[in-house]
This record gives structure tokens, C-alpha cells and sequence, in this order.
């Protein structure tokens, strides 16, 4: 957890979570399904956020099989296995991240225990959906452009945002610190708000990082 926190703090320091770099084409989602894979990095996270509600508004609990992802549906299980030894872990979506661009998955400490990176605080992996929820909350997709300790600075860059692309809220990610994330758009698919994501990088100025994530229904 510690490496994790320190590279959000890193995060901030670079326009939030927008860390400075090429504005690239990144392809549209797929719709998910059984089977629907992604590889890439995966972190841990524990204190401060354990005894705090998820973003499904249950009480996060690091000690169980748990984990966050941007866009996969509440209750959606999936299959991770750590390519560096081979150990695999089940665990069940319940909370929405990781919000630090490079990473796929943020696992729970049980999770990270049973994956065997607990250490290094950070790993390379393969997850595979293996179980879809019976009923999927109707969501919306936006982009995240930054994430802020400080209201003030969110504020104006989604004050920026939202008159240059028509929408543009505030979302606060309660622990410590607390994150002012700034979203932008409000679209009905995956596809139409990763055209917007690409759409942002090749306006900004800043070469901001923009990627895909779930509103969840209230």
C-alpha cells in the first residue's frame, strides 16, 4: 500500500492523475462478456480506505477477495493470475479504480497476499471475467482528465472541461488524502466515451492522460 500511495502522491504532482506523455489512440472497449481478458498492472490498497464505504456502498474490507476496476460491472468476478510466479486469485468487483493511469486492477490486501505481491506493492497480470452479475446497474461512461487534493485546482480544470466539451463534474474520492476527480462527458456507451478520451488528447495542450471510467447509478 505504501508504493501504491506514494505513486498517487507522484500523480498529483502531474496534472492529478494525468501524467504528461504522447497523446495517443487507445482503441474502443469491448462490450464485457464471460471470457473478456485484459494484462497489465495491477496494484494493492488497504489503509486508509479499509472501514470505508466502496463505490458500490459497501464497507471495504481488505481482508476480502475484493477488487476495483474503472468500467467492469459491480459483482462482475473475475479470474487474476500473476505473471511473474503464476498465482491466481477469484475476486469479486465491488469498488471503482485503480484512478493512477498504467494500472488494470487494484486488488484488496487479501487478494495481493494470495498473488504474493504484497512487497513490491505492484504486479504484472492477466484477469479473466469468469462470472457476469444477474442484473447490471444502468451506468454512463465519462473520462477522467485529473485527479486534485485541492478542490480549487479541480474546480478549474473542470470548469475548463466543461466549456470545452459541454460536461464536466467533480467527483471526490474520500481517504487521504482525499481525491477531487474530474470527469468529463456522459455517455450511454463505452465506445462513444473512449472517442471522447481520444478526442481530449488531441486537443490538450497539456498532453493530458484521459481514460475511460463507469458513473454508476445513484
Amino acid at each position: 500500500m505504501r508504493t501504491v500511495f506514494l505513486t498517487v502522491l507522484i500523480a498529483l504532482g502531474l496534472v492529478g492523475c494525468a501524467h504528461k506523455q504522447r497523446a495517443q489512440n487507445i482503441p474502443a472497449p469491448p462490450s464485457f462478456r464471460v471470457g473478456y481478458s485484459e494484462t497489465g498492472l495491477a496494484s494493492w490498497y488497504g489503509y486508509p480506505y479499509h472501514g470505508r464505504r466502496a463505490a458500490n456502498g459497501e464497507v471495504y474490507d481488505m481482508e476480502q477477495m475484493t477488487a476495483a476496476h474503472r468500467t467492469l460491472p459491480f459483482n462482475t468476478w473475475v479470474r487474476v493470475q500473476n505473471l511473474e510466479n503464476h498465482r491466481t486469485a477469484e475476486v469479486r468487483i465491488n469498488d471503482r479504480g485503480p484512478f493512477v493511469d498504467g494500472r488494470i486492477i487494484d486488488v484488496s490486501r487479501a487478494a495481493a497476499r494470495a498473488l504474493q505481491f504484497l512487497g513490491p506493492g505492484t504486479a504484472r497480470v492477466r484477469f479473466e471475467v469468469i462470472r457476469l452479475p444477474q442484473a447490471a446497474t444502468p451506468s454512463l461512461f465519462a473520462v477522467q482528465v485529473g485527479a486534485f487534493q485541492d478542490r480549487k485546482n479541480a474546480d478549474r480544470l473542470r470548469s475548463r472541461m466543461a466549456r470545452r466539451y459541454g460536461s464536466a463534474q467533480l467527483c471526490l474520492r474520500d481517504g487521504t488524502p482525499r481525491l477531487w476527480r474530474v470527469l468529463v462527458g456522459s455517455e450511454a456507451t463505452e465506445s462513444a466515451a473512449a472517442e471522447l478520451a481520444n478526442r481530449i488528447r488531441r486537443d490538450s495542450a497539456e498532453n493530458l492522460t484521459a481514460f475511460v471510467v463507469r458513473i454508476d447509478a445513484a
